[in-house]
């Protein structure tokens, strides 16, 4: 098993793999509650029962698709890269196809099902790993660096150290509020360890988190370890081919093809954003490529296929691997401890409450710091390549879109090029990108 990971060519071993692989699953936890609620909309009280989807059927699908997307892509791509279903695409499957169109929830499924299939065939041909080895390197490092400002802001907000303000759009929250004090507890001790070398600090960080938090009562305790009654999968199972064999007129439609154009634009670019931030964080990339790119889009495809046919919104990589990433994991034995935990959190879940958004919110911030390290290999001299790198990088957070970021710096990148008279350093393929995320702005945002 050494062998086949690679361990002894990338300075690792069990441990720093397990531990780094575990980090990553605590920092990704909160799908397995934020998914289910975010599918059945919780947050509307009255909505119509036939709106919702089953929450036991979804919590089980979200932890199903995490642990198969996890589980193929460590060991078909051997990846530190862990996957499930996405956030914001969780958020557009309910509030806008469901809610806003009025698209039955079955429907939104298959149009799910469909954007994977069409991923695959993509994936498949080359074309999606041609693109992300077309990024110039400029981009790359702009686009990791924009995902560290965007999962800092992310865990800034997640703990309420940075909220929402009618006059600012944001401004410092509550700083009193246990979450937010637990948070930056959690901040303090992490950054301690980082800086003393200690291997797994972001890990342990959000352990003593989790546990100072029990103490004084900011985290409530488990009500049980394990509960053996898992949740049927009867409601979502199977239901998004149901209108492919049952009702294919019903998905002739401009409204699903556009369900399904976004799916697949969110999903594509969010993935090459994360994969290629993932990989520089890791010391993966090779002469500006990604190795086994293919293999690790293939498994990030098959994952989005699958988690539609167990019932849940589109399955993609995760940038919160990065926190793994940081903690030590360095090939796809990380993953595959993932995608394990993620099997077993299904009869364990009741202990997973005590990782809250606040625990895991330090790893979040402090892998942002880690990942800006990027800004110092950009040519910030040269206006032509500064204005794309630095728009990827500052739209991310503020767009609040890892794929808006990249849409708005790709834009920009063949212009600026071409008037700083440098034409022939443009890849054909950046030029079809032009036109593609104009497209998407007219037609799709």
């Amino acid at each position: 098993m050494k062998k086949y990971f690679q361990f002894e060519e990338l300075g690792t071993n069990y441990r720093q793999e397990f531990i780094g692989g575990l980090t990553t699953f605590l920092a990704m936890a909160y799908i397995l509650v934020v998914n289910p609620l975010t599918l059945t909309m919780d947050s509307i009280p009255d909505l119509d029962p036939a709106l919702r989807m089953d929450y036991g059927a979804v919590f089980v699908a979200t932890a199903l698709a995490a642990a198969i997307g996890s589980l193929l892509m460590g060991i078909i791509a051997k990846y530190p890269l862990a996957l499930a279903p996405g956030m914001g695409l969780n958020a557009f499957f309910s509030y806008t196809v469901v809610l806003t169109y009025g698209v039955p929830w079955q429907t939104a499924l298959t149009g799910v099902l469909v954007s994977g299939l069409i991923f695959i065939l993509l994936t498949l041909s080359g074309i999606r790993e041609t693109i992300i080895n077309a990024i110039p390197a400029q981009l790359k490092y702009a686009v990791g660096a924009g995902i560290g400002l965007y999962i800092t802001f992310i865990g800034l907000q997640n703990a309420g150290i940075i909220v929402g303000n009618p006059d600012t759009l944001v401004g410092l929250g509550d700083l009193t509020t246990g979450s937010a004090l637990l948070a930056i507890f959690g901040l303090f001790i992490t950054v301690i360890m980082m800086v003393r070398g200690v291997k797994g600090g972001i890990f342990f960080g959000i352990l003593i988190a989790a546990v100072v938090g029990m103490v004084f009562q900011v985290i409530s305790l488990p009500t049980a370890v394990i509960d053996l009654n898992v949740p049927s999968l009867a409601p979502t199972f199977g239901v998004a081919l149901e209108p492919i064999f049952n009702d294919p007129g019903s998905l002739m439609t401009i409204q699903f093809l556009v369900i399904v154009l976004t799916f697949l634009f969110v999903d594509f670019f969010d993935t090459a954003g994360t994969l290629v931030a993932v990989a520089n964080q890791a010391g993966l990339m090779k002469d500006n490529k990604l190795p086994r790119a293919g293999k690790a889009l293939l498994a990030d495809s098959i994952a989005t296929v699958s988690g539609a046919i167990f019932g849940t919104s589109t399955t993609t990589s995760y940038i919160e691997s990065t926190s793994g990433v940081a903690a030590g994991a360095r090939s796809g034995f990380a993953s595959v401890v993932t995608g394990i935990l993620f099997l077993v959190a299904i009869l364990f879940y009741p202990l997973l409450s005590v990782i809250t958004s606040a625990v895991t919110a330090p790893a979040l911030i402090i892998v942002g710091v880690l990942m800006v390290s990027a800004l110092g290999q950009i040519e910030w001299g040269k206006f032509e390549i500064a204005v794309p790198a630095f728009l990827t990088m500052i739209a991310m957070p503020l767009g609040y879109s890892i794929a808006t970021g990249i849409a708005i710096g790709f834009i920009f990148y063949p212009i600026t090029m071409l008037v700083a008279g440098r034409r022939k350093e443009i890849h054909p393929i950046m030029y079809g990108l032009f036109v593609i995320f104009v497209l998407y702005f007219i037609f799709l945002v």
